[in-house]
This record gives C-alpha cells, structure tokens and sequence, in this order.
C-alpha cells in the first residue's frame, strides 16, 4: 500500500492510504459478518482511510441513518483499533425525521447540529475526536460565517482534526475558506466529490442540485485543487456502482453521451494492455495522477475489495495515461 498526506497543519494532517474505504452499506445492505471481514482485510492490505456518514443508510429502512457509525463502532471496540486508523465522517444531511430524507429535510449546517451532530458520531464511532469531518451537502439558510466558525470551534477543542467539504457549489466552498483565512481560523482541506474516469452531465437538475450537476468533479474543480495545493480530492464513486464491469449493472442515464464512448474505448485497450480488470485501470489512473485524488471505493465483499486493492500497485505508462486522459 501507498500513502500520501491530507491536511497542512502538522497538528492535524495525516497519511493515508491512496485508497479509502467507503463504508456506506456497512450495517446495513451489509451485513455484519460480511462488514467485519472486508474491515480486517483492508487493514490487513495496510488500508488506513475509512470513510462514512451520520446519515448512512437512512434509505434502507426509512429512518435516519447511524448504522454504519455504529457498526464502525463496534468493528473497532472487538478490534482494539485506535488512531492509526484514519476516520472521516459527515455531517449536515441527516433527515431530521424518519421516513424524510436530506432533500426535504436535511439537519444543516447550523453551529447548533454542528456540536450535536458531531457528538453523536463521536459516541456512535466510540472516538474521542473524529479525524476528518465533513460539511456533507450545502445549507444556503445558514450564513457561512456561523457554519466556518462552528466547526473551528470543533478543531480548537480537539474534537475535529481536520475539516472537509462534500457536494458545494464551487464557489460557495471558496467563501467558506477565504471567511476561515481571514479570522485565521482552519478551513476546508479535503473535498469529496464524485470523480471517475467518465464524466456525467452537468446539466441535469436533480432535487439537491436544481441547477445542474454540482456533486461532480466538473472541470472548475479539477482547476480549482490545481491551483491550490493544499486541497485533496476524495473521489466518491470512482467505479460508477460497478457500471464499468457488471452487465447487470448498466451506466446511469446521465453518462450516455458521446464523449463516453471514446474514453470506454480507451479503457477497454488499456485494460488488455494491462491485464487488470477496466475498474482497477479506473483506480490506478486516478491514484497516479499530477493531481492529489484518493479514490473511496466501497466493497461488499473481499472479493470485491480484493480487485480494488490491486488497483493500488497497478503503473500505467505515460502513453496510457496520456491516451486515458485524452480521450473525449
């Protein structure tokens, strides 16, 4: 396993493995025998970046979500595991009522769900301070000001070490930092978006995003981690829910475009030029690249997670990446 550096500040930067761990299914759509033996298999393989939400899985049973904190919980008390492993959760999109979901009514982004919804992953999780903490979706009723400095807060008394930023607007990110830079207070380091080889549409409104696609690592995103070097990328979703590999697992709607069919063409040869599988090509070329992006791919088996493992000593050529990153 590789690593590589989150965070500028020597109090709270870490080194994680170049590929994380997503455990979004994990007590819920997976079970707990199946959660624990993927857990102890990607420690095993030197995986250190474990990633989930206070929300996750609310959709599966209609309530609010906390399986996965929980269950984390529990795979790190029969353990024993402390903070060699990197923990990031999120906060902000927790339906504030079951049978509710973060479209309709979403907890936010106040100071107040802040500390209360820190504190109750830290309790779920069984941490005394939670790693990486993310801002999971906007919440354009709270002015930035009070959300900057509630999580501040968080860091200077040891509760957060380093502050994340998942499914904002672009600009709406920056404000938050340049507000954090001014009261010399920390900002927003890590932001998670959904990132792949494939690129959806940008200009399909959904219910969150009624404007156009703005979860997506657009090219504004790309430029933006490009000119501030102190900024990581956690890419969501890296393997499209298996659309690369699995027949019975077709590309969502919104990747059927022309510029697709170039790039699966490309990820085909490069994958015969390898001999690994198009979902490790897709891993290794984000791994690899000039840009500090760490895939968060989740597995519901360890065969599954066995295939991504792989990804992370897979070196493609300069020739393979130019070609991948070309093609349109």
């Amino acid at each position: 396993m590789r690593y590589r550096t989150i965070g500028t500040d020597p109090r709270t930067r870490r080194e994680v493995s170049v590929l994380a761990l997503g455990a979004m299914r994990f007590g819920s759509l997976t079970d707990e025998k199946t959660s624990f033996a993927v857990l102890d298999r990607y420690v095993e393989a030197g995986g250190n970046f474990i990633d989930t939400s206070d929300n996750y899985a609310f959709w599966t049973d209609g309530g609010q979500g906390g399986q996965s904190e929980e269950l984390l919980g529990r795979w790190r008390r029969s353990r024993g595991i402390g903070d060699e492993i990197v923990l990031a959760t999120k906060l902000g999109a927790r339906p504030l009522a079951p049978g509710t979901d973060y479209v309709d009514n979403p907890e936010g982004l106040s100071a107040k769900v802040i500390r209360e919804a820190s504190e109750r992953s830290r309790e779920r999780l069984g941490v005394e301070r939670i790693d990486l903490l993310y801002a999971h979706i906007e919440d354009r009723a709270v002015a930035p000001g009070e959300t900057v400095g509630a999580f501040a807060e968080l860091v200077a008394e040891g509760a957060v070490g380093l502050l994340g930023v998942s499914n904002h607007a672009i600009w709406r990110v920056e404000r938050a930092r340049a507000l954090a830079a001014a009261a010399e207070l920390p900002g927003y380091e890590v932001l998670q978006y959904h990132h792949s080889l494939l690129r959806p549409r940008s200009d399909i409104p959904s219910g969150l995003f009624p404007e156009g696609g703005l979860g997506a690592a657009t090219g504004e995103l790309v430029s933006y981690l490009g000119a501030e070097p102190g900024l990581t990328l956690v890419a969501y979703s890296p393997l499209l829910g298996g659309g690369y590999g699995r027949r019975d697992k077709p590309l969502p709607s919104d990747y059927d475009h022309p510029g697709n069919a170039a790039r699966l063409t490309v990820l085909q040869e490069v994958a015969k030029e390898t001999g690994a599988t198009p979902n490790q090509v897709v891993l290794a070329w984000q791994i690899g690249g000039e840009l500090p992006v760490i895939p968060l791919a989740g597995a519901s088996s360890v065969a599954q997670l066995d295939e991504n493992l792989a990804a992370a000593d897979l070196e493609l050529t300069p020739d393979q990446r130019a070609r991948l990153d070309a093609a349109h």
